[in-house]
């Protein structure tokens, strides 16, 4: 992955309509100079049948003239090892993998298989479901096939309380895929996320702080008409538009103040952190006795009733005090379960 700008820049529409769209759209994209892979969807995995589900193959001779006569890096969706088979005879060879496959294993072994052996870059998009070890394996798979070239794409996943983007974004999974592999560029798909052109930027900007290496964005020459997702398209004025306002910011300073006053704000930082492990330790001696009392009593280790009314009253109190009900929940649903699971095993030694 290489460019003279940053971030990493894909962009085109959802899905192609016709050889004119394709080409009206991909000429305005290659004359900003901000987009490095042009896209379009060739086959559309639609949730409802009778709803339009792209061009089909003809599309992809569309795709193979826009990179031959615009001389711009066409990709597009495949789903199947046939799909696979007819993208590279157009010498598509940038291809990626939607959420609908990678939540599936079956679906990535037989493309996988398909792929092994081509030289081509291989983009995987999270699976719909909030499962990081689906992705993981969907990865796994692909770099068994020998892919030399493999980026990753976060395009949020499927919940039940997504408001107000369509699908959430969940980061944590996002920011353990980075750890787990930093050398496989991992870009953003805003306009899956937010399902509303209006959430783009913002998206778009809180991807980057999180070090992610660029975008994949929908753009269309007349966004209200397209044939699909009209809402999280953008124009190609808007688009740029919305590229210029974005902050790529550095991950490091030589500025000595800066890093002095760092050092001194993060030492702070360990002290707290070091009294919150001790209160925590000092927390677990009292789980210990509780597990005594329940053992004696004959009382099993779970209660739901105290583990909801433990979630209620913490969320409650942090929100008092400035704290986000999203890290209240997570950070008590986890001390809780800890707890729950240590009271079980001391029990087996009563």
């Amino acid at each position: 992955m290489s460019n003279n700008h940053l971030p990493f820049i894909i962009a085109g529409p959802c899905s192609a309509e016709s050889r004119q769209q394709v080409f009206q759209i991909a000429r305005a994209l290659k004359a900003t100079g901000k987009v490095d892979i042009f896209r379009a969807g060739i086959w559309k995995p639609r949730t409802m049948p009778g709803t339009y589900e792209g061009p089909g193959d003809i599309g992809l001779q569309w795709l193979e003239d826009v990179q031959k006569e615009l001389d711009i890096v066409v990709a597009t969706e495949v789903a199947t090892p046939n799909h696979v088979e007819k993208a590279l005879k157009h010498n598509i060879s940038t291809l990626w993998i939607g959420a609908r496959t990678s939540v599936n294993p079956f679906s990535i072994t037989e493309l996988s298989h398909a792929l092994s052996g081509t030289d081509t870059t291989i983009l995987i998009k999270n699976p719909i479901n909030a499962d990081i070890s689906l992705w993981i394996g969907a990865i796994e798979r692909i770099k068994q096939a020998k892919i030399k070239k493999i980026m990753l794409i976060h395009r949020g996943f499927t919940s039940l309380h997504p408001a107000p983007y369509r699908y959430d974004p969940i980061w944590k999974i996002p920011i353990e895929i980075i750890k787990r592999y930093p050398d496989l560029p991992l870009l953003c798909d805003p306009s899956h996320i937010s399902g509303n052109s209006l959430y783009i930027e913002q998206i778009s900007q809180k991807a980057l702080d999180l070090n992610m290496k660029g975008l994949m964005l929908e753009v269309h020459n007349d966004p209200i008409n397209a044939l699909v997702d009209q809402n999280q398209q953008i124009t190609p004025t808007q688009f740029v538009e919305i590229i210029e306002h974005l902050k790529k910011r550095k991950e490091n300073s030589t500025n000595q103040n800066y890093l002095e006053k760092l050092e001194e704000l993060r030492g702070q930082i360990d002290k707290i952190d070091h009294e919150l492990l001790h209160q925590l330790a000092h927390r677990k001696e009292i789980v210990t006795e509780i597990a005594k009392l329940k053992f004696q009593n004959n009382i099993g280790p779970l209660q739901l009733g105290r583990f909801q009314e433990i979630c209620n009253a913490r969320i409650k109190w942090g929100q008092a005090l400035g704290l986000s009900q999203d890290m209240i929940e997570d950070l008590f649903t986890t001390i809780h379960e800890d707890a729950v699971k240590y009271q079980s095993d001391l029990m087996k030694t009563f």
